[in-house]
């Protein structure tokens, strides 16, 4: 029996000495702090246009946010195709025509762009014949200052829709609905 008892004294010193020492919280903390970063520069994404600081956007009640397309601005001064100048302000306001033909090369040569973005869009609606439907038109969003008056607006749309752009989306600042 001095033996049995020999080695139940060891094995009780051995169970003794492998205590648990609990749950290694480092790793976890690790991956966490790595997912609360990818979080928050993930949730700051381009969910909206912001506007330059020259243009005062006219306020809405729209529900809907408006998708990364072509943008084309129109400020007091010019009016710009993806930030890139292409007449003046001025000179459209005072030509007779409606079309403009240089708002018109400029956003037919950013339609691939457009078509692009347009092809990259999720199709609504779940048809089951979707080789009938063709692809999304191509869409260009028009930030604008609320103080240009509609006639140049109207000049500016009807050049977009002569270049093939059959969606056009004014840009206005989104505040709470009234209801």
């Amino acid at each position: 029996m001095r033996h049995e008892s020999r080695r139940m004294k060891r094995m009780a010193r051995s169970h003794k000495r492998k205590k648990t020492s609990g749950m290694n919280l480092t790793s976890l903390m690790d991956v966490f702090t790595i997912l609360v970063f990818f979080l928050l520069t993930n949730t700051s994404s381009n969910e909206a246009l912001e506007p330059p600081k020259v243009i005062t956007l006219p306020d809405s009640v729209v529900e809907t946010k408006p998708r990364e397309t072509v943008t084309l601005m129109v400020t007091a001064d010019e009016i710009l195709v993806e930030s890139n100048s292409v007449v003046a302000t001025s000179a459209v306001l005072e030509s007779e025509e409606i079309v403009i033909e240089a708002i018109k090369q400029a956003m037919v040569a950013e339609l691939g762009k457009a078509i692009g973005v347009a092809q990259a869009l999720p199709q609504d609606g779940g048809n089951e014949n979707e080789g009938e439907q063709g692809p999304e038109p191509p869409e260009v969003n028009i930030l604008a200052d609320r103080g240009i008056p509609f006639s140049l607006l109207k000049k500016v749309m009807s050049s977009c829709t002569e270049a093939g752009y059959t969606k056009v989306s004014l840009a206005v600042i989104q505040k709470a609905s009234q209801g």
